[in-house]
């Protein structure tokens, strides 16, 4: 008989996690103002929140974390890090940071100036909010089929180079910051960018003297995509095709919670000896010394550990293949969700699974409490409270796509985990047509407000 697929790792600690009952999860939800955001861990199965930080780090970044060197200037873990940015991606000057948002942060308060434009493939939270505090606008050049969660379209996360180019003719060259590539796109539901498309985007670029910049949290698992799904790649490793992808690129920031495996850390890497420079003074400003930045020598130590193993085919085959698993587990419950699976999550179309709640009342986020009281599941609004308001009318925004985002921790939970998930979406999709009204917002800060809103039941 064929052989099952396994998992290429085998389990050397465990945490408990308890099961709660529906009635603690009614009062718990409520007293957090139904923000999946402000439940305490403990009172979570299952937790899908993210997938930053969250998941299982491995023996040799444990052992590797013992020898970090917590000198406060040139440390040798700083320099373990330097190396391995340069032997991954190609970079020769880097600034460590505590996570992905400082190091666009720090980056950004050298590029994005009031009234300029970034146009990119569907820019994240973050991204998007260190953009317009600076008073700059996000510009959404993503390719239509990411609109469109049933098609199977492998390359979700392309730019579409009409819409680039458009936006480059537009606008003069010093009022355009840099040109943002999100490989993978997180919020078109995890979908990769091809090959062919980061370099037409690259070109694109060079020929209007426009800098690109990859925002990198999730690059292997784009590069994963690229090797399964674009013909010329198959028999490339994945550290291959990683080098590739970065040829085309002048700058990186990434969230090392992500791709390298780690529960802290991120870095902005340069080719150009003068940015990094203009960075260097917000990096000692905003995070601490340049050979640390905001994280300890352990942490510096895993990361690189991490970005090895993080570029491996046995590890991306193992952790996208149970990403699928719920994918496919869905897809017999009749459950509709951005197709093809993404990288490191579950896009659930909440639209389509809570047709009857408003658009202003926030299906997503409806349907994240509703899995939470199901079972204990905590999940990820990709809706209309995460695009936030428009900046100049102040009126919410409304995306395409309502999305509920199941995002799977690395290495942490088995596939029965997933069954439970699976099988709680189900039920709460069988008792759709009894969910008819969702929330209003009580409270909400000036921006990313998704992390802090309060709500009240409608």
């Amino acid at each position: 008989m064929k052989i099952p697929f396994a998992e290429s790792f085998r389990i050397k600690m465990v945490e408990p996690i308890r099961h709660s009952t529906y009635e603690e999860r009614e009062r718990w939800i409520k007293e957090a103002k139904y923000n999946l955001f402000a439940l305490r861990s403990d009172q979570v199965f299952i937790d899908l929140l993210t997938d930053s930080g969250t998941g299982a780090m491995s023996d040799r970044q444990w052992a590797a974390m013992m020898l970090g060197d917590e000198s406060y200037a040139g440390s040798s873990s700083y320099f373990n890090l330097k190396k391995a940015i340069k032997d991954i991606v190609g970079f020769d000057y880097f600034l460590p940071t505590h996570q992905g948002r400082a190091a666009e942060n720090v980056l950004f308060s050298v590029l994005v100036k009031e009234g300029d434009v970034v146009p990119g493939n569907s820019h994240f939270d973050t991204t998007k909010g260190h953009i317009e505090f600076r008073k700059a606008t996000a510009m959404d050049c993503t390719v239509d089929e990411a609109n469109e969660t049933q098609n199977e379209y492998p390359f979700k996360g392309n730019i579409d180079l009409n819409k680039l180019e458009a936006v480059l003719k537009k606008y003069p060259k010093e009022k355009i910051s840099f040109i943002c590539i999100t490989v993978t796109c997180n919020t078109s539901g995890g979908q990769p960018v091809s090959m062919e498309n980061i370099r037409d985007v690259y070109a694109l670029a060079k020929k209007y003297g426009i800098l690109v910049l990859f925002d990198s949290a999730r690059f292997a698992e784009n590069a994963y995509f690229i090797k399964k799904r674009e013909k010329g790649y198959e028999n490339k490793t994945i550290k291959e095709i990683v080098r590739e992808m970065y040829q085309y690129a002048d700058l990186m920031t990434m969230s090392a919670k992500k791709d390298a495996i780690v529960n802290i850390g991120g870095f902005i890497a340069f080719r150009s000896e003068e940015i990094y420079r203009q960075a260097t003074t917000f990096n000692i400003m905003f995070e601490g010394y340049i050979t640390y930045g905001g994280m300890s020598g352990r942490d510096m130590n895993a990361v690189a550990i991490g970005l090895d193993e993080g570029t491996e085919f046995d590890y991306l085959e193992t952790r996208i293949r149970q990403v699928e698993y719920l994918g496919a587990k869905l897809d017999e419950y009749g459950i509709s969700y951005q197709r093809p699976a993404g990288g490191h999550a579950i896009f659930v179309d909440a639209l389509k699974v809570l047709p009857k709640v408003p658009r202003e009342e926030f299906p997503a986020q409806t349907l994240g409490v509703e899995l939470y009281l199901e079972s204990g599941i905590r999940s990820t609004e990709i809706g209309a409270i995460l695009a936030d308001r428009d900046p100049v009318t102040r009126e919410n925004r409304y995306p395409k796509l309502e999305l509920l985002r199941l995002a799977i921790p690395r290495r942490t939970y088995t596939n029965n985990h997933i069954d439970v998930i699976a099988a709680s979406l189900k039920n709460v999709y069988d008792r759709r047509d009894t969910i008819t009204r969702g929330y209003k917002i009580t409270y909400e800060a000036p921006i990313m407000r998704h992390f802090t809103v309060e709500l009240e039941k409608l």
